[in-house]
């Protein structure tokens, strides 16, 4: 007897329900494993936070827009308003996905194609870690979306949407530039789209891109890349030998990152059913020849530059900034396996999609857990921020009589302590160019401040760095901090300095 699983059944009569169960399980299981099992944000997030606190617009640490969202969403919410914040933007970016798919290959394989995005790495363990790349994953997809409906269903109001959402993108991330120069090279040599510039709607929404562009400008001259040098070392034989390796193993960490897709494209249609069983279809109509086209330059051309750019600027690419270049990966997939897709192994199918959501999900509280037993790595996640943030505050407060306003030092340390703290301090971040500018050393003088820093076993002292920056810091007794779970870790200290206010440290003339 033919049986069809259950999800199958969905897929082919309510794909937009598989859709909502899907997205909305994912994000609230990423939602739930750091809001119930981290004891501080992962690395990166308090920095972030940081340089967020004054609202900034000189960009230089990048495009603002994601650093004033967090601080908002941080503000309303604390950190879970920051966890909701991810998810917000990878429902958004799945329903970007669904929609387009919806459009070109029916809703049924759209749902499929948003269910092979599980399968990606990068929209499942980073996503607890919002920034830039969360972000602008969200608006990439979503100026895919406009992009077809103004183009190829000729709605021209989306044109308006479309340069909205560059112009978000540009105030987002310097990889703007790339996604949104693919758009630019679609619409110069596809006829549809090539025909539309004369609109008064294109117009407009070119505008709103020059006038980002524009100030998305001054900040990239302020982030001195350093492409020129980078070009002019090209004709070296051995640059170009080992910028060709690098550009392979970018590659190789593309495809990587594509693992769990690969194992669910296996057991759909590629491994052998057992006995020559029946195995379900789900189909679709043709997809037509420009659709194909559009689905294939923006899923390879903007992974492939960022690649390239990234080699030849010799900067890394962190698992987590790659999502906004491969938000068509899953759809892409279900167009090249054709009208008529078999699930094969259905049951283990669905099995296999539920471990790759549940088993990253299960891994991350078993590591904070069980890595301190075996000596393993100290996680940014399983330091005890709250503890730190109580003490340094009330410390301050109760000698000075003010509450804590800034923490410096060891940039690190001093986030996670002014992410923690209650009365939100800032942080100074001292002569680091890709700091914010929002705290000088007479805003340390006239307020005070907490200066901190992460204490070793064989010296107390805080880093030259730290004793040049403040050369009349007086010490304290390093503070100990009881760890979430111990293990056979070293005791957590941080030692710490605290600068008085002025108004404090002012000692009065004498009246005669």
């Amino acid at each position: 007897m033919f049986q069809v699983a259950i999800y199958v059944e969905a897929l082919r009569s309510r794909p937009t329900l598989v859709f909502w169960l899907a997205t909305l399980t994912q994000a609230a299981v990423w939602f739930l494993v750091p809001v119930l099992f981290y004891a501080a944000p992962p690395s990166g997030l308090p920095q972030m936070l940081a340089l967020g606190h004054a609202f900034p617009l000189d960009g230089r640490f990048g495009p603002p827009l994601a650093y004033w969202v967090a601080e908002i969403a941080f503000r309303l919410a604390g950190l879970p308003g920051v966890y909701a914040l991810s998810q917000i933007c990878l429902v958004a970016t799945y329903w970007c996905v669904f929609a387009l798919g919806r459009a070109i290959v029916g809703e049924a394989q759209a749902a499929m194609a948003v269910l092979l995005m599980a399968g990606i790495s990068v929209f499942t363990v980073p996503t607890p870690n919002f920034g830039p790349p969360m972000l602008a994953m969200a608006l990439w997809a979503a100026a895919l979306l406009f992009y077809w409906r103004a183009v190829f269903e000729e709605r021209r109001r989306y044109w308006y949407a479309v340069g909205a959402t560059a112009a978000l993108l540009l105030f987002t991330s310097y990889a703007a530039l790339i996604l949104l120069s693919a758009i630019i090279l679609f619409t110069a040599f596809d006829r549809r789209a090539s025909a539309m510039v004369g609109l008064v709607d294109t117009w407009v929404a070119a505008a709103l891109f020059i006038a980002a562009l524009f100030v998305h400008s001054l900040w990239l001259e302020r982030a001195d890349f350093g492409l020129m040098p980078a070009l002019a070392h090209l004709r070296d034989a051995n640059t170009a030998i080992a910028n060709t390796l690098k550009w392979l193993w970018l590659l190789a960490a593309f495809a990587l990152a594509h693992a769990g897709l690969v194992v669910l494209l296996v057991l759909a249609q590629f491994w052998p059913a057992i006995g020559g069983r029946h195995a379900p279809v789900i189909f679709r109509a043709p997809v037509t020849r420009s659709a194909a086209t559009y689905l294939k330059v923006f899923a390879l051309f903007p992974a492939l530059l960022a690649t390239i750019i990234a080699v030849l600027l010799d900067v890394g690419l962190p698992i987590g900034a790659a999502a906004p270049l491969l938000v068509l990966s899953g759809l892409a997939c279900v167009v090249v396996a054709g009208e008529q897709i078999e699930l094969r192994h259905q049951h283990i199918l669905g099995f296999a999609w539920i471990g790759l959501l549940l088993v990253p999900a299960i891994l991350v509280p078993a590591a904070i857990l069980v890595l301190p037993w075996i000596s393993g790595p100290d996680l940014s996640v399983a330091q005890p921020a709250d503890a730190m943030g109580r003490f340094f505050a009330e410390s301050f407060e109760r000698r000075t009589g003010s509450p804590l306003a800034v923490v410096g030092g060891d940039i690190e340390t001093a986030a996670l302590v002014a992410l923690a703290a209650a009365s939100q301090p800032a942080v100074y971040f001292g002569d680091d160019v890709a700091g914010s500018r929002s705290i000088t050393a007479e805003d340390i003088r006239r307020k005070g401040a907490i200066i901190v820093w992460p204490v070793s076993e064989t010296t107390q002292e805080p880093p030259p760095t730290i004793k040049a920056l403040f050369p009349d810091l007086a010490t304290e007794v390093p503070e100990t901090f009881a760890r979430p779970v111990r293990g056979r870790l070293p005791p957590l200290r941080i030692g710490w300095g605290m600068i008085r206010p002025a108004r404090e440290a002012a000692i009065p003339s004498n009246p005669r």
